[in-house]
Formats: structure tokens, sequence, C-alpha cells
């Protein structure tokens, strides 16, 4: 039996708009293994990183976290104070933010900013701190470590900066790393070695970690399983190959329909239609029944739980419940696994 290492259930996290308030993450539950990577993919604005942020403490007044359970390694994090929680964050539990030119202050030195992550939580010697930061950006890939401990983020790449909010993330050796689109602003073949380092830490340290993307061909290549989120909700979950290549969500069939495919020469792209329902519009249906090519009249009524399509994969999608489990089994062969890989 597998440890898990968080646990998240009924998730939901509300914001107040024009006095109303809404639910950002409505009722999502989901766990992270060992040693495992899970991808949380989605279009933005379906509440990913507010996922995120909510199980890292991190939301402010006025947006308000409940859940049943929010667990790591045993920790019921919602009923921890500032204090016990600030001793797992940064520590036990590391993110890496999307954007390293915003999270990294410019008017601190890299080594200094990486510093402080350790200073806070460890016991460290100040004539051993400084080699053991070099040592982290050694560790990141980056040239010239004792070189670059002295620079300001300006003076970096964006590669480098992503690589020295890895070592932040990294300096305190976390159980489970939180990786909120870490390859986004950067070029395909720097994101391509960002993933590979990130793979490679996973590997030698046996942490487990949450990536969230938008890009499918990350997930293939990076996890080992998949929740895809709509507007607020988990639609659909399971194996990484259960997922890309027999999709039974119409949204996820939708999303691996719109990646561009090798040989496409009509210069047309799928999409899927119409936009993603606000917060404060979500009605008491599917809320991906207006968009939806397969919708019936009790999608427009109640809202699909998740439905066991196997023992290893779970879509909330009506018609898994009506063909018994398996909505485009019959319908669509295997994803060219061509298709889904990052181009390189």
């Amino acid at each position: 039996m597998e440890n898990k290492v968080l646990e998240v259930e009924n998730l939901r996290t509300s914001f107040i708009s024009n006095k109303k308030t809404f639910n950002a993450v409505d009722g999502v539950s989901f766990h992270i293994n060992e040693g495992e990577t899970i991808g949380v993919v989605g279009e933005s604005g379906c509440g990913k990183s507010v996922t995120s942020l909510s199980i890292m403490g991190l939301i402010k007044r006025p947006g308000e976290v409940n859940a049943d359970k929010i667990s790591f390694q045993d920790n019921n994090l919602l009923k921890l104070n500032k204090e016990k929680m600030r001793k797992i964050r940064g520590n036990r539990i590391s993110m890496i933010f999307q954007e390293p030119m915003t999270s990294l202050n410019p008017v601190y030195r890299v080594g200094e900013q990486i510093a402080e992550s350790i200073r806070i939580h460890e016991k460290v010697r100040s004539s051993k701190l400084k080699n053991r930061v070099i040592d982290l950006l050694e560790m990141v890939g980056i040239p010239r470590p004792k070189e670059v401990y002295r620079y300001y983020p300006h003076q970096l790449s964006g590669g480098m900066r992503q690589r020295v909010m890895i070592a932040i993330a990294m300096a305190c050796n976390p159980d489970l790393l939180i990786a909120d689109e870490p390859t986004t602003a950067l070029d395909v073949t720097i994101q391509a070695q960002i993933l590979e380092l990130m793979k490679e830490l996973q590997e030698s340290r046996g942490m487990s970690m949450m990536l969230i993307t938008h890009d499918l061909g990350v997930v293939s290549e990076v996890c080992d399983r998949v929740v895809v989120m709509y507007a607020g909700k988990i639609v659909e979950t399971g194996k990484v190959e259960n997922i890309l290549n027999h999709p039974q969500h119409p949204y996820t069939k939708g999303l691996i329909a719109s990646l561009p495919k090798k040989g496409q020469n009509n210069g047309r792209l799928n999409y899927i239609p119409g936009q993603v329902p606000s917060p404060l519009n979500w009605g008491k249906g599917c809320r991906f029944a207006d968009r939806c090519t397969y919708v019936m009249d009790k999608c427009l009524e109640k809202i699909p739980p998740l439905l066991d399509v196997s023992s290893e994969q779970q879509s909330a999608c009506w018609l898994c419940e009506e063909k018994g489990g398996s909505s485009f089994a019959n319908e669509r062969g295997k994803v060219d696994q061509a298709t889904i890989a990052r181009s390189e």
C-alpha cells in the first residue's frame, strides 16, 4: 500500500466580488503518494494556482479556505497556527512560483536569498552557509556558482532565475514540491532543461511533486497521474497514459484534440468553442455543458460526480454513467504519442 504524502478532501476556496461570494475552487479532492508526481491541468482561471496556494496557506483575506481535510504527513494543515505552518512551508513543503522575476527580490543578491531559506529553518553556521548555497547553485546546473552567488536577479537570464528558484525550493530537502507553471515563460530548449533538472532532483531525493501546467506535453513527460480541472472542479483524474489515450470527459478530449499534430498542413487548429463560465454564473448543472457537443438534459440540471471509469480513472461526466463507464473508448483509438510529446 502506497503512503500518501498529501490528502486534500472537499477543498473550497472562496472570494468576494461585487459583494458576492464565489468559490474559485469548489469541492476539490485528490492525494499525492510518496515519490509520485501528479500534474494539475486546465485553462487559465480553472483554479489550479488557487488550489496550490490554499494548500500552502497563502490565501489572503478576504479569501477564505475551507476543507474537510488538508493533511500533509498526518498533519492537518488547516488546524496549524501561523508559526507551525511557517515551519512546514519552505521546509517540508516548498513551492516554485510561475514568474521568478516577481518572486525574487531585486535588491538582494541571489546567494543571500537562497541562504535566507536555509537560515529560517535550520541552524547552520555562517562559515558553512555560503558553501552550502554554492553547492545548491551547482546542483541546479548554474555555471560559475561562486560568481553567480553575488549576482542580482536582473543579471541572470530567465532560465537561470528559474534555476535559482529551484535552488531555494530544494534548499531544505522538502518532502513535497509544488511547481506552478515553472516553464511557462521560457523557450522550448530551456523548458526541457528545467523539466529534466526537476525530474533528476525528484528521483535522487525521493520527493513527491505537484506540477501545475497547461501543457499536456509536460504532463506526458514528467507525471505519473494527472488531475484535469475546469471551472473550479476536477473533471477527470487518473494515470497519465489512461487519460491521454482514453479521455472520458469531453473537456479532456477537447484539450487533447487542440494539440497541434505533426503533418497538419491546412493551417487550422482544433479548439474548444465558447468560454469558461464566470464563477458568479456557474449554474446548477455541469459547468462544461454550454461548450459540450454531448450535452444532455441531465447535464443542465445536476453536477456529475467523479464516476469510476476503471480502478485507475475517474470522470465527472454523465456519459460515463449512461455508457457503463466508457464515454469515448469505442469512439476513438489511442492518441498518437507524438501528438502529445512536446516539441524539442
